[in-house]
C-alpha cells in the first residue's frame, strides 16, 4: 500500500507540464526529457519508458483522474477532450467550443486555412483547409470557399 501511496504522490507532486515539440500541452516523463502529448495519456499504450503515462492512480477515473492542464471541458461541461486537441481546427467537441476564439482561446485562421462565417459539415468550425477550397464541394455556408477562396 505504502508504495502506490508514493507512486500517486510522485505523479502529482512533480510538475508534469510540459509542451511538445508540435507545440501542444504535454505530460512529462519521469525521465525528464520525453514529452508526450497530453492525448497519450491513459490510453491504455505505454509512451513513458517507465508507464507513469498508464498509472492506475491517474487513469481509473476519467477525466477527474487528470491534472487540470491536460483536459479541456466542452461547451456542455459532460463533455472532455484532451488539451491538446483543442485549437486543432477539428470539431473535437462537437459543438466547436474547443475551436472557438473567444471559449477556447485559438488564434485566428492562420494562412493555410480559410475563415467561413458558418461551415455545412461540422468536421471543421470556422476555418477549414485551403486545399478545400475550389474543390467543386459546398464547405461554407455562404459558399465563400467555392467563390472568394484560393488556395
Amino acid at each position: 500500500m505504502k508504495m502506490s501511496i508514493n507512486v500517486f504522490q510522485n505523479l502529482f507532486s512533480v510538475n508534469r507540464l510540459c509542451v511538445t515539440s508540435n507545440n501542444q500541452t504535454g505530460f512529462l516523463c519521469d525521465d525528464r526529457e520525453a514529452c508526450i502529448p497530453a492525448s497519450q495519456v491513459c490510453d491504455q499504450r505505454r509512451n513513458c519508458a517507465n508507464g507513469e503515462d498508464e498509472q492506475e492512480s491517474l487513469c481509473n477515473d476519467l477525466p477527474s483522474s487528470l491534472p487540470g492542464y491536460l483536459i479541456f471541458y466542452c461547451g456542455n461541461p459532460r463533455f472532455w477532450i484532451y488539451a491538446d486537441k483543442r485549437c486543432d481546427r477539428i470539431n473535437n467537441c462537437g459543438d466547436c467550443s474547443d475551436e472557438s476564439e473567444t471559449w477556447a482561446s485559438c488564434p485566428p485562421c492562420g494562412p493555410q486555412w480559410w475563415r467561413c462565417t458558418m461551415v455545412v459539415f461540422h468536421a471543421y468550425c470556422a476555418c477549414i483547409p485551403r486545399s478545400l477550397c475550389r474543390d467543386g464541394v459546398q464547405h461554407c455556408s455562404d459558399w465563400s470557399d467555392e467563390y472568394i477562396c484560393s488556395r
